[in-house]
């Protein structure tokens, strides 16, 4: 059974149009990593692992995003995809500073790639950057 994308960590309903589809990017609040903020079907937001793009099949159905061609993604879940199909994933899956389930072994293997990026970026500029003063409506 898929998830509607309200419950699988979406920020919030937007009312109306978004007000642009290319939401761009903001760095994680946990490990401080970039994630990519895109508009869905629903008019909201979501944050996606960026220049991740696996083959769909291999990735659980309620997890699916695919891009659209108008720039906006959905949760896709037809069972089996089409076995060249592409998606997204949330960066919640592949934040390394959260905890999760082990939900399949080469987003693992992501989760603790990503935990190494976060600490050489540490180590390269140990002070965390200020917080803009003002901060984009995410929903």
């Amino acid at each position: 059974m898929c998830r509607r994308a309200a419950d699988s960590g979406v920020m919030g309903p937007l009312q109306g149009e978004p007000r642009r589809l290319n939401g761009g990017q903001l760095r994680c609040l946990y490990c401080g990593l970039l994630q990519d903020r895109v508009a869905t079907l629903e008019h909201e937001w979501v944050f996606l692992e960026p220049d991740m793009t696996p083959l769909a099949h291999t990735v659980p159905a309620e997890h699916r995003w695919i891009e659209l061609s108008d720039g906006r993604v959905t949760v896709y879940g037809v069972c089996p995809p089409d076995p060249f199909q592409r998606c997204r994933i949330e960066h919640r899956l592949a934040c390394s500073a959260q905890r999760l389930p082990d939900l399949w072994p080469w987003l693992t293997a992501l989760r603790a790639e990503n935990g190494r990026r976060a600490e050489r970026q540490l180590q390269a500029d140990p002070e965390p950057s200020e917080p803009p003063e003002e901060w984009p409506d995410a929903g």
